[in-house]
């Protein structure tokens, strides 16, 4: 089988992999409060990084308190800041809008490159931001844009936000010179610790009342090892094996697209049609700012 079209396969799996989850976020948080989800789901991924690296990269244990160190300010960021702020986003709002909200994160990790890195700024970069905050109107208002009546300004604002987080994460995490496994596991290790501080100082309960402890633990590991751990390895496999980075990074927005049938036909979510409309032009927008010169 050739490399271009094993690339295809994996970047498949993390597709499906990630049209699961803002049904999992949402049966989960079922159970469990945004930080509980947050602290189970990121301890299994950094156990299912850490054997992954001990197979794969056996140096990665190396040097352990200095990699720890590096990791303190990604980690920071994702995965313990990202996901409190997506988590506590998806507990207020229906997960067509949060799942589609967060998606601006492809258009604001660019923007962020032109302020941070010195990159130009041009006149299809605006465009772009502006049909994208038509789109981001449309969800939030599920339609009224004219009456800004928003279903959920601090639900809206947490998820758009979190696009702002997971933007500067890429940021610092480009700058990384250490293998992407490594760095992926480290991260994770010093944020899963920033989420246990969170949970003792701010002393918060893992589980609602009335939780079901069998899908709760059930959804955390799908979560962990499907959203967090093994999808990011086989969606880096895809863009290693193949020729044409472009078509496949494209692909990850099909991803909320798939998301959508799972969310209607799992979660009994009435698909608006504003939250259509408004994900078609933000995933747009994106497209467009990804397009040639």
């Amino acid at each position: 089988m050739k490399n271009h079209t094993k690339s295809y396969i994996y970047a498949g799996f993390a597709i499906l992999a990630w049209s699961s989850v803002s049904t999992a976020f949402k049966l989960a948080l079922v159970h469990l409060s945004p930080v509980g989800l947050l602290l189970l789901s990121s301890i299994v991924a950094t156990a299912f990084l850490a054997l992954y690296n001990a197979v794969v990269q056996q140096d990665c244990f190396r040097s352990f308190s200095r990699n720890i160190y590096r990791s303190i300010p990604a980690g920071f960021l994702n995965p313990y800041l990202y996901y409190v702020i997506l988590f506590t986003a998806y507990s207020r709002l229906r997960a067509q809008e949060a799942q589609s909200l967060n998606y601006t994160w492809a258009l604001v990790l660019p923007l962020f490159s032109m302020i941070l890195c010195g990159e130009r700024f041009r006149r299809k970069d605006l465009v772009a931001l502006l049909i994208s905050f038509t789109g981001v109107l449309l969800i939030s208002t599920k339609g009224r844009i004219l009456s800004l009546d928003f279903s959920d300004p601090i639900g809206t604002s947490l998820a758009l936000g979190s696009s702002i987080i997971w933007a500067l994460y890429w940021i610092v995490s480009l700058k990384d010179t250490r293998t992407n496994t490594v760095k992926l596991f480290y991260n994770f290790y010093v944020g899963t610790l920033f989420i246990m501080l969170h949970v003792i100082i701010g002393r918060i309960s893992l589980f609602h009342a009335d939780f079901i402890l069998g899908p709760a633990l059930l959804l955390a590991v799908w979560i962990g090892i499907f959203e967090m751990g093994l999808t990011f390895i086989l969606w880096l496999k895809a863009l290693q094996l193949t020729k044409n980075t472009a078509a496949i990074s494209n692909l990850i927005f099909l991803s909320p697209f798939l998301s959508m049938f799972l969310i209607s036909g799992i979660l009994k979510e009435s698909i608006h049609m504003a939250t259509i409309i408004g994900l078609v032009l933000i995933v747009g927008s994106n497209l467009l700012q990804k397009s040639g010169s």
